[in-house]
């Protein structure tokens, strides 16, 4: 009977888990003000209106570059603790410190002659 009383816990918690997010967001739906416009309704773009077609394709390079910007500056935040405390580091601690350093440069190495990052 005691493990009963230990897993409704858990049980109370799974039902009140997804009240807690849902409530705020079901209460200043209820409160809000509602007041439908035309003009709330049209698309904003900077206070000018748009001329022509407004599908415009971004070439996937541009996500590629903003892919491999992101891996690099997680990168600087992960081994800039590692180059701090790079005096006080074991023999492990180093070759993890390396074999990350290599894993990051063998993909860009492989990114350059896939020719990735030429801009074209």
């Amino acid at each position: 009977m005691d493990i009963l009383n230990n897993w409704a816990f858990v049980g109370i918690f799974a039902v009140m888990a997804p009240v807690f997010p849902a409530l705020p967001i079901v209460i200043a739906w209820l409160l809000r003000p509602h007041k439908p416009n035309v003009l709330k309704s049209q698309t904003y773009e900077c206070g000018v209106e748009t001329v022509g077609d407004t599908w415009v394709q971004f070439r996937v390079q541009y996500y590629i570059y903003g892919l491999i910007f992101l891996v690099f500056d997680v990168e600087m935040v992960l081994l800039f603790p590692w180059a701090v405390a790079y005096n006080r580091l074991d023999l492990f601690a180093f070759a993890a410190g390396f074999l990350f350093i290599f894993l990051l440069a063998d993909g860009l190495i492989y990114a350059w002659r896939k020719d990735v990052l030429a801009w074209k």
